[in-house]
């Protein structure tokens, strides 16, 4: 080999051993430690055996500049060492340092990780003396391209934060089974939903803290590694507020707000007293847009006064208590041992009071004076909540019916259509929110009332039907296809009324394409095919539900020792894309490769498919 060669050789291995070395950066160094003192418990940690990468989000890494550009979608044996390397780690807990648990000091990492402290109601006290990360730390923050990342990884052993030891008062070894509200362990099959349901949300432009690694062990437990630009939740601030902790309280906002601006999320933000009325408002309609995006795509995010269970800017985090509904199944609840949990429907008022609570944060950072939660019930910002809620859940029908944004756009601007939207939001609820005359009942994880119909399968149907020059659909067709399988024949009877509706339902639709046609300058006919190809996808016939979801987990998990990591990452991604339904993503995205490596592959991925099919209306 000649000596150009060979120094080429030399470089290129170098080149391939710097492409890792961004994973250094995530040592549990994070600068919320100088900014909130008291905000966060320290621990030591130590190295983790036997651990094996399940999965890894190679686009997500790209994205963050973890990894290069270029970097192929392969877990070669260097990367699977580095990120084994990075995140397979257990805290060394009180419990280990008292009952002086042998640890080998080449196990133990030079820095301290955090847990951070926030506000949980499931504490005794409810104020934030004892709550906060129960199982998870922060691996840290990662300065990637054009935004600093957060770094958190799930499952990585019981802290004194955890509900078990403020409950029970005493600290508990990790692993230990009989301890309250889990263990410090995360299960593998909770971790390969969290990762599924996290991008497959995350593609259909749905706000959510992303999966980067699942770590997988023996036991059948789990590291999850999770990462946002800002994780922070409303619940960082609100044990401080509840504390009266004026300081902590401020220094906590004011990083926030500055995390917010230099990651570009915000823009230039008023100062010096204006920046938390300009807080309030920002945080404000995001949380309308969101809690109204969850309502009409069915996500149940359990959000509760401590304002624990979101980020602080309405994306979702902890997916143990997520579901994605196939129907409208506004009455359940999950069971969360000593509580049952909010519905769907009753997220709004949840999140209007997390928003009432930022007013009286707000109020008490300008005047100095915490006043009551109650003298904010009525606060301005609370309209404008509701306005910024309807007008997103005008859009949500709009997209639904298959209008794109510029048509969505131009009706949502004329106030006699708004009307006409208004209309046919009301019978589109009709329908909607009919249910069982079963009643509640209880499920494996908690109670639920079945919805009666689905509301999609029409809504994909009907475009196609007027494209054939059909004028009104017949109830009896019409009921056909919109009842589910929950539906007996006493839930779909068709008297008087609900014909009238039928008609209703039809005649509203049809004024909204007319509408589109004059204001767009198409014929009806062309805004039927732009929508029958767009609703064909939104209203997609099997979509993912919570039921599914846990199942394909557990058919995933069940393969992998049939396939090579690099199969089963490309099933993953594979699945992943057939469940976006957003047309935008696919007018930026290439269209997703469709062949997979080997005939087990196949097989496995389409055991998914059936599963999804299966279970498309369930909770």
């Amino acid at each position: 080999m000649s000596k150009n060669k060979q120094n080429q050789t030399n470089s290129n291995r170098h080149k391939k051993r710097r492409d890792y070395h961004r994973f250094s950066q995530l040592d549990g160094t994070h600068s919320l430690r100088k900014a909130v003192p008291n905000g966060y418990v320290d621990y030591q940690v130590r190295t983790r055996h036997g651990g094996k990468v399940f999965y890894f989000n190679f686009e997500l890494a790209r994205e963050m500049g973890l990894i290069a550009k270029d970097h192929p979608i392969s877990l070669t044996r260097e990367l699977e060492k580095v990120i084994l390397g990075t995140f397979s780690l257990e805290i060394i807990n009180e419990y280990d340092v008292i009952h002086e648990t042998p640890v080998p000091k080449k196990d133990i990492r030079p820095s301290k990780y955090m847990a951070t402290r926030y506000l949980q109601l499931q504490h005794p006290g409810r104020v934030g003396y004892t709550s906060g990360d129960g199982r998870s730390i922060w691996n840290g923050q990662l300065r990637g391209r054009d935004a600093v990342w957060d770094v958190s990884s799930c499952g990585t052993g019981v802290t004194c934060l955890s509900p078990a030891t403020a409950i029970e008062k005493k600290y508990f070894k990790t692993g230990d089974k009989n301890a309250s509200y889990g263990s410090g362990r995360y299960e593998l099959w909770d971790g390969v939903c969290a990762a599924l349901m996290s991008d497959i949300l995350h593609k259909n432009n749905i706000p959510t803290e992303r999966t980067l690694a699942v770590i997988a062990y023996d036991d059948n437990t789990s590291v999850n590694v999770r990462t946002y630009k800002n994780l922070l939740r409303p619940a960082h601030f609100f044990y401080h507020l509840k504390q009266g902790d004026y300081a902590g309280l401020k220094a906590a906002i004011d990083y926030y707000i500055d995390r917010q601006v230099k990651n570009r999320a915000w823009t230039r933000i008023g100062e010096p007293k204006n920046k938390y009325h300009d807080m309030l408002r920002r945080i404000t309609i995001a949380f309308a847009r969101a809690t109204a995006r969850f309502e009409s795509e069915y996500i149940f995010c359990w959000l509760d006064w401590d304002g624990d269970n979101i980020l602080t800017d309405a994306a979702i985090i902890d997916y143990g208590s997520v579901r994605q509904f196939g129907l409208y199944h506004r009455e359940y609840r999950y069971d969360d041992v000593e509580r049952m949990s909010t519905t769907i429907t009753e997220q709004k008022n949840q999140a209007k009071y997390i928003l009432q609570t930022f007013a009286q944060i707000t109020d008490f950072l300008i005047t100095g004076k915490k006043k009551t939660i109650r003298s904010f019930r009525r606060h301005s910002i609370l309209k404008v909540f509701d306005q910024e809620f309807e007008a997103t859940k005008n859009e949500a029908v709009l997209y639904k019916i298959g209008f794109d944004h510029g048509l969505q756009e131009k009706l949502l601007d004329d106030d006699k259509t708004l009307a006409e939207i208004k209309k046919f939001r009301k019978l589109y609820a009709y329908f909607e929110r009919a249910k069982s005359t079963q009643g509640i009942y209880e499920v494996v994880d908690g109670i639920t009332w079945d919805a009666v119909f689905c509301i999609r399968d029409i809504m994909r149907e009907l475009p196609a039907y007027y494209q054939q020059g059909n004028t009104t659909m017949s109830a009896e067709d019409f009921i056909e296809i919109l009842r589910s399988d929950y539906a007996t024949e006493e839930d779909v009877a068709l008297n008087q009324s609900r014909k009238q509706k039928i008609r209703q339902f039809q005649q509203s639709y049809r004024k909204l394409i007319q509408i589109a046609a004059n204001q767009s300058g198409k014929t009806e006919f062309g805004i039927l095919q732009d929508i029958s190809r767009r609703s064909a996808l939104i209203n997609r016939y099997a979509r993912v539900t919570g039921d599914s979801i846990i199942y394909v987990a557990r058919q995933v998990m069940s393969s992998q020792k049939q396939m090579t990591p690099d199969e089963l990452h490309q099933i993953i991604n594979t699945f992943i894309e057939q469940q976006i339904l957003s047309p935008e993503y696919f007018q930026s995205i290439p269209a997703p490769r469709k062949r997979l490596p080997s005939k087990k592959a196949k097989k496995t991925f389409e055991s998914m498919l059936k599963i999804v099919k299966d279970y498309r209306e369930g909770i």
